[in-house]
């Protein structure tokens, strides 16, 4: 039988196969960092890998605001495999054969972890408007209790892109002797001007939608145009101009006949993006993950960012990317130099890549042996699997 199938994508080579996604439920309250509290909680991950005797194996990959818990492998019946498959399995950058590799989807999330559209049990009603605002520090909270009930004290590294790389952050902020490796790519320690407000422009669009009802809609009739639009928006900015020039041009797909037709390529793949993101996400917590991103900020009052990382312990890796406008390569390299300014284990590269902010998912020879050189690099032995 060949290794590679169109029915079974997932025989590929260093895939990591069918995956089943888990929940860890806790009974008791869980308290955001506002003061305010949900009676219970359920986070939604998956594992791929297997955690060796020491315990000491386990790598922790925390997602962007539009990604989920499933980034690797398959489940039943799909044929699209999860979003950073590049990235993690068997042989890969992150080797499943080496680590342990845990993924959760976010507090606040849509896919399974507590969120606003899931049912509050004190009403039997979805949470929707009064979901607590969360913050980026309240996810890590949410993860530390996902760790604790997988009785694991140590992380080999904790990896994130984006939104994933402000958590990474705050676990070394917060939590600096459990993370060993901090890798943080196309983030920043504290949202900029430009980010808040085209962020604001997406809140806005979902707040005009005429099925927003105030955050209380139905589930099968929410404000879908709203959150499509804002996903247009967003998606543009974890694009660049030159990514945007060599994909689409000014090629056209039709000579439209009215204002409101589909003419430019570009207009189709920005449309499709929209549509098919109000498959899969919530419009309420895409409120709360934009304003949570909005809120972050590392410098704090004093706008010094070595006071947040006094403690920190971890070896850290920060990469930019040379096209990403959205979290420049300035905003990364200023992580780096904080750090190193009070005496911590820290470096930075530059990746040259086309994608925008996006750049963080691309396939790179260059990337690939990054990563793999950060994780397998001066630290702590892992003992083999084998």
């Amino acid at each position: 039988m060949p290794n590679c199938s169109t029915d079974r994508p997932w025989d590929t080579h260093g895939n990591v196969g069918i995956v089943d996604p888990q929940d860890f439920h806790s009974p008791t309250p869980f308290k955001f960092e506002n003061g305010q509290q949900i009676p219970e909680l359920n986070v939604r991950y998956e594992t791929y890998g297997t955690l060796n005797p020491e315990r000491n194996n386990a790598i922790l990959i925390c997602h962007a605001l539009s990604g989920d818990h499933h980034c690797a492998g398959y489940h039943k019946s799909a044929q699209k495999p999860g979003w950073w498959d590049n990235m993690i399995g068997a042989g890969k950058p992150i080797d499943t054969e080496k680590f342990y590799v845990i993924s959760s989807n976010c507090l606040g999330g849509c896919q399974g972890t507590t969120g606003p559209s899931s049912i509050n049990p004190e009403t039997g009603k979805p949470f929707n408007r009064t979901f607590p605002r969360l913050t980026i520090r309240d996810m890590v909270r949410a993860q530390k209790l996902l760790l604790d009930h997988l009785n694991i004290s140590h992380l080999h590294a904790a990896v994130g892109g984006s939104m994933g790389g402000m958590q990474v952050m705050q676990w070394m902020t917060d939590f600096p002797d459990i993370p060993e490796r901090v890798l943080i790519l196309a983030s920043t320690a504290r949202q900029s001007t430009q980010a808040i407000a085209f962020n604001e422009v997406g809140r806005s669009a979902i707040h005009q939608d005429p099925n927003w009802n105030k955050g209380d809609y139905d589930a099968e009739n929410g404000p879908d145009t709203g959150l499509a639009i804002a996903r247009m928006m967003a998606h543009i900015t974890y694009l660049s101009d030159q990514g945007l020039e060599r994909k689409f041009g000014r090629d056209r797909r039709q000579e439209s006949k009215s204002l409101t037709e589909v003419e430019f390529e570009v207009e189709s793949y920005l449309r499709h993006q929209g549509k098919s993101f109000v498959n899969r996400f919530d419009a309420n917590t895409y409120l709360h993950f934009t304003k949570a991103l909005d809120i972050f900020d590392l410098y704090g009052d004093e706008n010094d960012l070595t006071q947040a990382f006094k403690n920190v312990q971890s070896r850290v890796l920060a990469v930019g990317f040379t096209s990403d406008w959205l979290y420049s390569p300035e905003e990364n390299r200023d992580i780096i130099r904080a750090l190193l300014r009070i005496g911590k284990k820290a470096s930075y590269a530059e990746m040259e890549a086309e994608l925008g902010h996006d750049s963080f998912l691309l396939e790179s020879q260059a990337y690939f042996e990054l990563v793999r050189a950060f994780l397998n690099g001066p630290g702590k032995e892992v003992p083999s699997n084998g």
